[in-house]
């Protein structure tokens, strides 16, 4: 039909390796971020909605209406054991656009959870089955099925590029999302880092202090900052 936008549900998605989904998991959103540059970060607004979960995999995405469904109906079936599905909406919304009978088919085709830059619904019963969300908001709006969206495009997640395949972990620290070509060179350089925070754990738990381990003293002195009993023309006690 001319003049209409083009909308796709694309079938074939370029997937990460499990090990390396699997290493960049156990590592964890805040060690991955530091490994990775700095980079990655969706913005604080998409919150985790339950305690101790943590996932990674690879992305499907979704390009909804607010306050609409339909492609995400349309995106369970792309959907494979170990994706994630992320989904966003064309201006902000925060309507519930899933609820535990979306969940119960998403966990059907083993799907390890959900970020969703919009509303969930049914909270309580996600997290009695156990489903990972994290989530814009927290609200009871209904949605409609009635409007044209996209799957497996890429979309922007709470001011994030997220691309179809991209690897996605999530746990209490937030989400973060890596292409995949980079994710075997990001979990290399966070297996690094475990090892190194180990090592300055056991220091710390003996007590050393962060300014002598990272060698910081003669920053302090380079800054200006001087050390004193009592500030200069103080009053004594």
């Amino acid at each position: 039909m001319t003049g209409m936008a083009a909308h796709y549900v694309v079938r074939h998605v370029d997937r990460a390796d499990p090990e390396t989904v699997a290493a960049l998991r156990e590592a964890g959103v805040a060690t991955v971020h530091e490994a990775a540059g700095r980079a990655g970060l969706l913005g604080p607004e998409v919150r985790p909605r339950q305690e101790g979960a943590v996932i990674a995999g690879s992305a499907i995405t979704v390009s909804c209406h607010p306050g609409d469904n339909l492609m995400i109906h349309a995106a369970v079936e792309v959907c494979r054991p170990g994706d994630v599905l992320v989904v966003t909406t064309t201006s902000p919304s925060t309507d519930g656009m899933v609820g535990d009978l979306l969940a119960t088919s998403l966990r059907a085709r083993g799907v390890a959870g959900l970020v969703c830059d919009a509303g969930v619904r049914d909270i309580a019963t996600l997290r009695e089955m156990g489903f990972p969300v994290w989530s814009r908001a927290v609200h009871a709006q209904g949605t409609v099925k009635a409007t044209p969206g996209s799957v497996n495009v890429p979309v922007v997640a709470a001011g994030r590029l997220v691309r179809p395949g991209d690897i996605v972990v999530a746990d209490d620290d937030g989400v973060l999302v890596l292409p995949a070509s980079s994710g075997p060179a990001v979990a290399g350089a966070a297996a690094d880092r475990l090892a190194g925070e180990a090592a300055k754990r056991e220091q710390f738990a003996a007590g050393t202090l962060g300014l002598d381990l990272y060698g910081l003293r003669p920053l302090l002195d380079r800054l200006g900052v001087r050390y004193v009993d009592r500030l200069p023309g103080g009053d004594a006690a």
